[in-house]
């Protein structure tokens, strides 16, 4: 079963990586995590996201769009990347979800995905 985790992380969190002393260790712990993923076969896609600040944001309102720049002001977490991973039940990804490096701090959300709508015809 596929199951997407997605990872937030705080405004502090997310300054790690840039900070020059906090970045190697920020950086270490996502890069053995992401490599264990990968060395157990079970990720089917992922991505990491650049930082709050890139982000847009848009809303439609009474017909008009609206488009927010970033940072969002009222956000208190970021996500900050995703992996979507193919394992047998949400116990198997909820372990996953545990072992990430944002969870002492922030937090990862596990959904399971939607399967494909059936097709008419």
């Amino acid at each position: 079963m596929h199951y997407m985790l997605m990872f937030f992380e705080t405004t502090a969190e997310v300054e790690r990586r840039n900070d020059p002393e906090r970045a190697p260790a920020y950086w270490g712990a996502w890069n053995a995590y992401v490599s264990d993923l990968q060395k157990s076969g079970v990720v089917v896609s992922g991505n990491g996201l650049q930082p709050p600040h890139t982000a847009t944001r848009v809303t439609l309102r009474a017909g008009k769009r609206h488009v927010q720049d970033g940072p969002l002001p009222d956000v208190k977490e970021h996500l900050g990347g995703y992996f979507v991973v193919d394992v047998r039940d949400l116990d198997a990804a909820l372990e996953l979800a545990a072992r990430s490096p944002n969870v002492g701090a922030g937090h990862t959300e596990v959904r399971p995905v939607l399967p494909p709508p059936p097709q008419n015809g």
